[in-house]
């Protein structure tokens, strides 16, 4: 094989990912981004649990999404619908 055909090899194997929005990013990073971009108390009327809306602080909202598959799920998909560019109206 050529070093020009494992390169796209490489490339074709590695493509899937690079459409993965959350490819690269810490449960922490997106977390963090979503507190600059919405605020707490946004983020507690979007997703209603209480490490959102209590107290809240990255360090204690990580120890529950770690814990909580389905809190987790939440973060995620609200990271990527405000990854997404604003729909024109």
């Amino acid at each position: 094989m050529t070093e020009n055909a494992a390169n796209t090899s490489a490339t074709q194997k590695a493509s899937p990912t690079a459409k993965d929005p959350l490819h690269g990013m810490t449960l922490e990073m997106i977390l963090i981004q979503l507190e600059q971009q919405f605020g707490w108390e946004e983020l507690g009327r979007r997703i209603k649990i209480k490490c959102f809306t209590d107290n809240p602080s990255v360090a204690s909202s990580l120890k529950f999404l770690r814990r909580t598959p389905w809190a987790r799920q939440k973060v995620e998909a609200l990271y990527i619908r405000s990854q997404r560019s604003p729909r024109k109206t």
